[in-house]
Formats: C-alpha cells, sequence, structure tokens
C-alpha cells in the first residue's frame, strides 16, 4: 500500500514540476496583476473620458426595459432595469487587455520566432551547401583516381579499390 501511495506522489510531483505547469502558474499571477492595471486604467481614465459626455461613470448608463425603475424603500430593485453601461465598461476593459496583450506580448514574440526560425534555415542551407560541396569533392577525386588508373594502363592484374 504504501508503495501505491509513493507512486501516486512521485506521479503529482512529476506533474508539478514540469515546465508547462510552472509557466501557466506564473503566467495566472502576473495576468491577475495585469488585471488590476487594465482595470484602473478603464475605471481612472477611459471611463471618465467617455462619460464625460454624461454621468462620470459608465456603470450608471441604463435602460428601463418595464415599469418604473429604480429602487424601492427596503433597497430591492424595481422594474426592469438594463445595465448597458457596465457591459460597455467591461467590453472597454477586454478590448485594452486584448490590444496590450497583442502588442506588448504576442506580436513581439511572434517576430522574436520568425527570426529565430530564419536562422535555423539559413545555418541548415549552409550545412546542406557544405555536404554537397563535400560529395562533389569527392567525386572529384574518385574521377581522378579513375582518370590515373587509366593513363597507368589500369593492368597491374589485382583489383583497384571500388568507388
Amino acid at each position: 500500500m504504501s508503495k501505491k501511495k509513493e507512486s501516486v506522489l512521485a506521479g503529482f510531483k512529476a506533474f508539478l514540476m514540469r515546465g508547462n505547469v510552472v509557466d501557466l502558474a506564473v503566467a495566472v499571477v502576473i495576468g491577475a496583476a495585469f488585471t488590476n492595471i487594465v482595470n484602473s486604467v478603464v475605471k481612472g481614465i477611459i471611463s471618465p473620458l467617455v462619460g464625460a459626455i454624461g454621468t462620470k461613470s459608465l456603470d450608471v448608463y441604463s435602460s428601463c426595459l418595464k415599469g418604473p425603475c429604480g429602487v424601492d424603500e427596503k433597497g430591492e430593485a424595481i422594474g426592469v432595469n438594463i445595465l448597458w453601461g457596465s457591459v460597455l465598461n467591461a467590453t472597454l476593459t477586454f478590448l485594452i487587455t486584448a490590444a496590450v496583450v497583442y502588442f506588448l506580448m504576442v506580436l513581439p514574440m511572434a517576430k522574436y520566432l520568425a527570426r529565430v526560425e530564419e536562422r535555423r534555415k539559413a545555418r541548415e542551407g549552409v550545412q546542406e551547401t557544405m555536404e554537397v560541396t563535400e560529395l562533389e569533392v569527392l567525386k572529384e577525386i574518385r574521377n581522378e583516381l579513375v582518370a590515373q588508373r587509366a593513363l597507368n594502363g589500369g593492368g597491374s592484374g589485382a583489383p583497384g579499390p571500388r568507388l
């Protein structure tokens, strides 16, 4: 029974120590911190700029769908109120987050990976050229040996090396 527990724990440890799990954990932590920054920018700068035509916060924009909308004495909402300002605020937050992630992370990484791939292909091309050149040199050496054998009569009685 203890062997089974050890193997389960060993498997769990191996799972946690894999590079992609650690990378994912780091990404989640950085993403949470980044979300706070983006939310602050949207609430502190973007929302007031957009809300300058009306209220100071996008969250108060709403439309009443049915009946008198508001809050009664007990603090409960009455009527059917659509809070489209909150949706607009969330949409702006998403767009800003997506733009920052794309322009500061995805695009530079794609350019970097393209350069690395280009360098790798260039190295392979040079290596392939060297291999072809070596093959041509060996063929020339073989042809020279065959020509020398033909000039020397080639009939020494002993078979020469096969090339």
